[in-house]
């Protein structure tokens, strides 16, 4: 009974995480503006997501905890290059896609960076 309330609650928890960005996805593609997006905060948790996400991968967490960060990163992606497409350039999204694949990597090259990433 409890693995079974476990397990739907872990696929209702991807299921919610996987909707969540899609109506202001949408919002964006409909209006064809990305007006009232902050791109600093976008991009605040899009490195609050990728940091939390390798922390899980770097400390062999089970992939079932932390299984909603790469839909919810991949969303917000989704969301970036809406808001430079929109914004009439897509290039320069480059810079920050950039960045962030580069710190996937610079955070694990040392355990003290991982650690000192995620102190509060």
């Amino acid at each position: 009974m409890e693995a079974g309330l476990l397990r739907l609650c872990n696929w209702s928890t991807l299921g919610v995480c996987a909707a969540l960005k899609l109506p202001q996805i949408s919002a964006v593609l409909a209006a064809r503006s990305a007006r009232g997006i902050s791109l600093p905060s976008l991009l605040l948790e899009l490195a609050g997501f990728l940091v939390f996400l390798r922390y899980q991968c770097y400390y062999g967490y089970p992939p079932l905890t932390y299984l909603e960060y790469p839909i919810l990163i991949a969303q917000d992606v989704i969301l970036l290059l809406c808001v430079f497409h929109f914004n009439g350039n897509v290039k320069q999204a480059a810079p920050y896609i950039a960045v962030l694949v580069c710190s996937w990597f610079i955070l694990t090259l040392q355990k003290w960076i991982i650690d000192l990433a995620v102190q509060e």
